[in-house]
């Protein structure tokens, strides 16, 4: 199993060097072999199939671990946990060094690291002010757009430009940032878990080792999987700190990116009383906000980047993607008006639906806020899974590394088998399909053969009798652990008034288990 994920995340890792774009100063580039591959279609596809294939390996060994940790035939609780660490590790390793995956954001946030390093406001400035080969690996979409991020990433990249200039070195050290937010994961998840009598090694397994996460987030390296990391260690240190502490988490994930902050509902209601009024949720929501946005302001003043990505936030919606609902109907019922002639101008439908899809997004916080239970952690962590996956479901724009954002928290509820078997058949999804997000920019060979490939592998992961047994047997040992009478997002285990949530010591890391039979 653990060797298996390994030659998978390995065989991403020599794909990766094919399919994806490299600066023309690498290194890498000098090898012969290497060139040829990159310079003839066959040579790209047999990369792709490469890439493809490593995912499916990780996939499969990814739903062997799940099922392992989820029948631990008399294991503890440490031990499953340090197995899927250590799968985390060694699967994640080979992914470490390797350019950046399936997009090419992480050429982005070196330059704009190297920008805020010369003194130059990312918020400003566009990439293209800059030559050499910091510049040469960036997207030419986003070459003269300013950075749509908080603070905190962009201060983190200074840090490194003052290092060093190679964009190589610059991506494997934003790649680190990104690893912070899965060590927080790491260190959350367990905790949040418990609060809903989930399994926590099960929890973990599903959201550390995922084909999304380490697609996505690890070789991906977005700052999504930091800001994620920073929310639900918010909720944790909320609950076991005091609000405050927690406001503050949850300003650093909004100084990552702005939807960050949607955690700060969850800070809001896991301190309250149970009791509280709609006066008293508006106040606690006040002096958490105060909180966020003072720690957002203070690091842009420390930093000296100041608050110029309030101007920069709509530098995302200037690009459409099919995996955004509001925008996909928005553009078909444009094409549908403008066939019968009754319809407005081009786009003005898919403008209307996506200030829609935003509002509403606003509208369900503010429900949330004044609606959802108080007091609960259990609820607290379903009250946040709920408006973040509306927010993305909704949102203008959708890429497939946003589903981050909620994965964590949905994994830590008692979601009932079909639920489960929904959140594991999505993250195989969204892993398998990686390599067919934006970074193919209309190469439709390779679209098409992905698609096959695609196409081929998920029977087999999942559609199989042997794969639909699996994937029962991980949902049906998913909640079989917790206390009876609750399951699904709107109806998680609240534990009785006045009562106290049993705790278990952390977990130490112990060497692996033997790898079980299937």
């Amino acid at each position: 199993m653990l060797t298996r994920g390994l030659a998978g995340s390995l065989l991403v890792l020599l794909g990766g060097l094919v399919v994806s774009t490299l600066p023309a100063s690498s290194p890498v580039l000098d090898a012969d072999a290497l060139v040829a591959l990159r310079a003839h279609p066959a040579g790209r596809m047999l990369g792709l199939t490469v890439v493809l294939t490593g995912l499916g390996l990780l996939a499969a060994s990814w739903l062997r671990l799940c099922r392992r940790v989820a029948l631990p035939h008399g294991e503890s609780t440490a031990d499953r946990l340090a197995l899927v660490r250590h799968a985390c590790v060694v699967w994640s390793a080979p992914l470490v060094l390797a350019p950046p995956l399936f997009s090419r954001d992480g050429w982005s946030y070196a330059a704009q690291g190297a920008l805020a390093h010369l003194g130059l406001s990312p918020y400003d400035h566009g990439p293209s002010v800059l030559s050499g080969p910091v510049v040469e690996a960036v997207d030419p979409m986003w070459l003269d757009t300013p950075a749509p991020y908080g603070p905190l990433p962009l201060a983190l990249g200074d840090l490194a430009a003052a290092h060093t200039g190679n964009p190589w070195v610059l991506v494997v050290a934003h790649r680190g940032v990104a690893l912070v937010g899965l060590l927080l994961l790491a260190w959350a998840v367990p905790r949040l878990a418990r609060w809903s009598g989930v399994d926590p090694a099960l929890a973990s397994a599903v959201v550390l080792v995922s084909p999304l996460m380490l697609a996505n987030g690890v070789g991906g390296l977005h700052n999504d999987l930091l800001m994620v990391g920073l929310m639900a260690a918010a909720l944790v240190v909320a609950a076991e700190h005091g609000w405050a502490a927690g406001a503050v988490l949850g300003g650093l994930a909004a100084a990552v990116k702005v939807p960050g902050g949607l955690v700060c509902l969850g800070v809001v209601l896991v301190g309250l009383p149970a009791a509280a009024g709609a006066l008293e949720r508006v106040r606690r929501a006040a002096a958490v906000a105060g909180v966020a946005v003072g720690t957002l302001v203070g690091l842009g003043a420390v930093t000296g980047l100041g608050l110029g990505w309030v101007a920069a936030l709509g530098v995302p919606g200037t690009v459409s993607t099919p995996l955004s609902t509001t925008t996909l109907v928005g553009g078909a019922l444009d094409r549908v008006a403008g066939l019968v002639g009754l319809g407005p101008g081009p786009l003005d439908l898919v403008d209307v639906l996506r200030t829609a899809g935003t509002l509403a997004a606003l509208l369900l916080g503010v429900w949330a806020l004044l609606r959802r239970p108080a007091g609960d952690r259990a609820s607290a962590v379903a009250t946040v899974a709920l408006v973040v996956g509306a927010t993305v479901v909704l949102s203008p724009v959708v890429h497939l590394w946003y589903f981050l954002w909620a994965a964590p928290f949905l994994a830590v509820l008692r979601l009932d088998r079909l639920g489960m078997v929904a959140l594991l058949a999505a993250s195989t999804v969204l892993g398998l399909v990686a390599p067919l997000d934006s970074s193919l920019h209309g190469a439709y060979l390779a679209i098409v053969l992905g698609c096959l490939l695609v196409a081929a592998l998920l029977p087999v992961l999942l559609l199989t009798r042997r794969a639909r047994a699996r994937l029962g047997r991980i949902a049906q040992a998913s909640p079989a652990r917790t206390p009876a009478g609750g399951a699904g997002i709107a109806s998680v285990a609240q534990p009785a008034a006045g009562a106290t949530v049993p705790r278990t010591s952390p977990s130490v890391i112990r060497p692996p288990l033997v790898d079980g039979a299937e």
